[in-house]
């Protein structure tokens, strides 16, 4: 039997895996978090698929997203970075992935963990919405804005409204899945 899923996943089988088993899925690990933010921000201004096509490349190129030795990279590691054909190969959001690493710790620090931190913009539960079409999704929303102002006055770059919806959508603080997918009730 054929499933109903969000269209935007499409056929390919990687984007159908993901869509399944991960997109809209509530994340409260913050390890998990670290990693969606991380490739949340590469993707800002390109097709997600082509983030998800490179995710294991970026897991092994960053040390499997352990924020506590990325916060520690060197001009060395830096550099061996931009010479890995495996990931996007871009200065900026390279160097923003070591600083958001630090950013990130200090909100641990702060709050005890990341995902209190976030979680704690819906109130600590998903916000579950009726979307019949892919149409009617926004690219962002006033909490979506919020938290990214808030992100960056902590010092992390690459934190739109924009990726930052995407994140919250990714890791389940928000229910996008279209009414009929039948991921909208699983999660």
């Amino acid at each position: 039997m054929n499933k109903n899923r969000c269209s935007w996943c499409g056929e390919d089988p990687l984007y159908v895996q993901y869509h399944d088993k991960e997109w809209g899925t509530p994340v409260y690990n913050d390890d998990k978090l670290f990693e969606f933010l991380i490739l949340e921000t590469f993707q800002a201004g390109l097709s997600w698929i082509t983030v998800l096509r490179k995710r294991e490349n970026f897991r092994e190129a960053f040390d499997q997203f352990d924020y506590q030795k990325i916060a520690k990279y060197d001009d060395k590691k830096y550099n061996e970075l931009l010479q890995n054909t495996g990931i996007i190969r871009n200065k900026l959001k390279i160097k923003a992935t070591i600083s958001n690493a630090n950013a990130f710790m200090s909100i641990q620090k702060e709050f005890g963990s990341f995902s209190k931190y976030i979680w704690g913009f819906v109130n600590n539960k998903p916000i579950v919405n009726q979307w019949k079409t892919l149409e009617e999704i926004p690219a962002m929303t006033a909490i979506s804005d919020k938290l990214s102002v808030d992100l960056k006055k902590r010092g992390f770059k690459f934190v739109g409204s924009t990726v930052i919806y995407a994140h919250m959508q990714a890791t389940g603080m928000v229910n996008d899945h279209v009414v009929d997918c039948f991921r909208f009730r699983e999660v």
